[in-house]
């Protein structure tokens, strides 16, 4: 299967200089950005470390504990494990519709602005 290029542009695009990109960088719309990232990423990274070493912990100090059976052989550990992979998977999905609503409409009115856009 063969695929073809598409023709080059004949619009010239023109690359914002270092100068430009320190002044999106310095900017209180970057700043809003970054802080709107921050803010989320930061605080469900600390959540999530100390779930998951708490997972750790509890496997190595409270063995008996982890050992204790729920129904059949499912135990503690085992449903603490799986739990881990749920909320690694409901950490991604939240954060991409944060990602969706707030941070990619910013971005994208910056990258329009830095491309002579608006």
């Amino acid at each position: 299967m063969a695929t073809e290029t598409p023709p080059p542009s004949k619009t010239q695009v023109t690359l914002p200089t270092a100068e430009e990109f320190t002044a999106v960088q310095e900017s209180p719309e970057f700043a809003e950005l970054r802080r709107s990232y921050r803010s989320f990423a930061f605080p469900l990274t600390v959540a999530f470390a100390a779930w998951y070493l708490l997972y750790v912990l509890l496997s190595i100090y409270a063995g008996d504990f982890m050992g204790t059976e729920l129904f059949g052989n499912v135990n503690v550990a085992l449903v603490l494990g799986l739990a881990q992979f749920l909320t690694t998977f409901l950490i991604a999905w939240w954060y991409a519709r944060h990602a969706a609503a707030k941070l990619d409409p910013k971005a994208e009115a910056i990258k329009s602005r830095m491309e002579g856009g608006a």
